[in-house]
């Protein structure tokens, strides 16, 4: 199935932005490192097309003067030492309160004119979170290597989370604020991305994806995303996520290649039994009873932690309906008078 933005572009087209965020706190949250070459416009564009919202530029240790034009451009600026894209995320979460917010990079990729479309998605139909799938407008937009390693990533936590997503990996998101409060803010780095989906897939929020143009970097910008290394952050953190959300699963899996490799040493040890009588080989059968031990201990783990993962999850979905919604036949102009 292909995405084709074209008949969204058109959708977006008729409908006013003021009709959608009138009333409406609005959040735009851009987190930014060196990207004094796009942040204006982008800052520009977005108070364009959302001319109520805040937008809020978080500094993270740029060194080109990217808060400074942030700060003249109208943003409301502010900082975060610690580096890293889910760092600044998760401060952006705890520290602003909206009721909707949009959270796009700061290098002119995303397409803001797709805003609107997006949080009227998100409010019309009372969801929790629209992701925007990007539709690549370049060859340079969307490097082959990234592509193949998110579609990658994407697949692996279909399999294991479910199938809802197209661009598991997309930067450009509108949350409710249900979700952005009850988001536990644990990522570091890019794989921000990776737990905002899983999150939203374990709490099982009511989510769309909808397809939005994605464009190249402007010239003097430059990614900061590194194929290999931060494809293997995500990775890693999808194991902890499995190991953290099913845990039986992850137990299990430990419990099933202990087991198959106690059994293939046994083997030999048993048929040399059953023809003489004798087990010379000694230190093959400790080894293989002792892996066959953890196996079941690696067994009753998960079945532990599981149990403590089903509360936990109970919990977060207690916390997160204790937060009220948007009321569903209450349209964004009527709200907050």
């Amino acid at each position: 199935m292909h995405y084709e933005y074209e008949s969204t572009s058109a959708q977006m087209s008729n409908v006013h932005p003021r009709a959608q965020t009138d009333l409406i706190r609005i959040a735009v949250l851009i987190p930014c490192f060196n990207e004094a070459a796009a942040i204006e416009k982008v800052i520009f564009e977005f108070r364009d097309v959302l001319p109520d919202a805040q937008i809020y530029v978080y500094d993270n240790n740029s060194t080109d003067g990217t808060a400074t034009i942030a700060r003249n451009a109208g943003a409301l600026t502010r900082y975060e030492s610690t580096q890293g894209k889910g760092h600044v995320v998760c401060r952006m979460f705890s520290e602003i309160d909206a009721d909707v917010y949009l959270l796009t990079d700061g290098d002119g990729t995303y397409d803001a004119a797709s805003a609107p479309g997006l949080i009227l998605r998100l409010i019309s139909d009372q969801l929790d979170m629209v992701c925007g799938a990007r539709i690549a407008t370049g060859s340079a937009a969307y490097r082959p290597g990234h592509r193949f390693g998110n579609r990658l990533l994407t697949a692996l936590v279909a399999a294991i989370f479910g199938s809802r997503f197209r661009d598991m990996l997309t930067g450009y998101r509108v949350f409710s604020r249900r979700y952005v409060k009850s988001f536990p803010a644990l990522s570091e780095g890019f794989e921000i991305e990776t737990q905002l989906t899983v999150h939203a897939l374990e709490m099982r929020m009511r989510v769309a994806e909808i397809p939005t143009p994605y464009f190249e970097r402007p010239v003097g910008s430059i990614s900061k995303l590194h194929t290999v290394r931060d494809g293997w952050r995500i990775l890693r953190t999808i194991v902890y996520l499995l190991k953290e959300e099913r845990p039986l699963t992850f137990f299990s899996a430990i419990c099933g290649v202990l087991a198959a490799g106690s059994v293939l040493l046994a083997v030999p040890v048993v048929a040399e039994y059953i023809q003489t009588g004798l087990v010379p080989r000694f230190p093959t059968a400790i080894l293989a009873t002792g892996m066959m031990l953890l196996a079941f201990l690696s067994l009753a783990s998960g079945l532990i932690v599981d149990t403590v993962s089903h509360g936990r999850r109970e919990m977060k979905r207690l916390y997160y309906l204790a937060l009220p919604p948007l009321p569903a036949d209450e349209t964004p102009g009527e709200r907050r008078g």
